[in-house]
């Protein structure tokens, strides 16, 4: 991890495995690296890299958690939920576009992927490790072991720096996407954490 972390720090790409899937890291702050993401997954511009934050009180730091927002991160936290939040400072934002602007697609992950923002000295930007798309139009689904890693790997020429074998990943599936701009918190996308435990969370007192 301290290998991964430094590599992170230097402007290099990481991989490292989470219960979904592998996901390719980078700085955040560095521009040219995310751009290297965007280029090898042809991900649509449009279409924000994951911004993985340590811990709660570092979010709260960067973005405005409405209360269901806070109810949902003290719920799902770490784990396998992203909420679509707003940037305290539009300058902090406009510094880290490739995780979004004028809002950020932000979690705070467990496991390695959480191990990795907690030890890198750079916010971590992330996303699964494969093609965009579907796979009838040359998309390809996200790695779940070490070997397609690096058939991802070489047929994207992405130069990858350092992958943290995690063996084969056991969910193969999403994370949830809650969009929680405004008090008026909704499911954008269905994932592992079921929507029925989003609507239990925001319901508790």
């Amino acid at each position: 991890m301290a290998e991964a972390a430094a590599a992170l720090e230097a402007g290099e790409l990481v991989i490292v495995p989470t219960s979904r899937w592998y996901m390719i890291c980078a700085n955040a702050y560095n521009e040219q690296g995310c751009q290297k993401i965007f280029d090898a997954k042809r991900r649509p511009a449009d279409k924000s890299l994951l911004l993985v934050t340590p811990h709660l009180d570092a979010a709260t730091a960067l973005f405005t958690f409405p209360r269901g927002a806070l109810r949902l991160a003290t719920a799902f936290w770490p784990g396998e939920l992203a909420m679509v939040l707003r940037w305290r400072d539009q300058a902090t934002g406009s510094a880290h576009r490739s995780v979004g602007h004028p809002n950020a697609l932000v979690t705070c992950a467990p496991g390695l992927l959480g191990d990795l923002a907690a030890t890198a000295k750079v916010p971590v930007a992330a996303t699964s490790a494969n093609v965009s798309g579907e796979a009838a139009v040359g998309g390809s689904s996200p790695a779940i072991t070490v070997s397609e890693v690096k058939r991802f790997v070489q047929s994207s020429g992405i130069g990858a720096a350092f992958c943290i074998d995690g063996g084969t990943c056991p969910a193969a599936d999403h994370l949830t996407i809650v969009d929680s701009t405004t008090e008026d918190v909704r499911v954008v996308r269905p994932g592992l954490v079921h929507e029925r435990a989003v609507a239990a969370a925001l319901e508790a007192q």
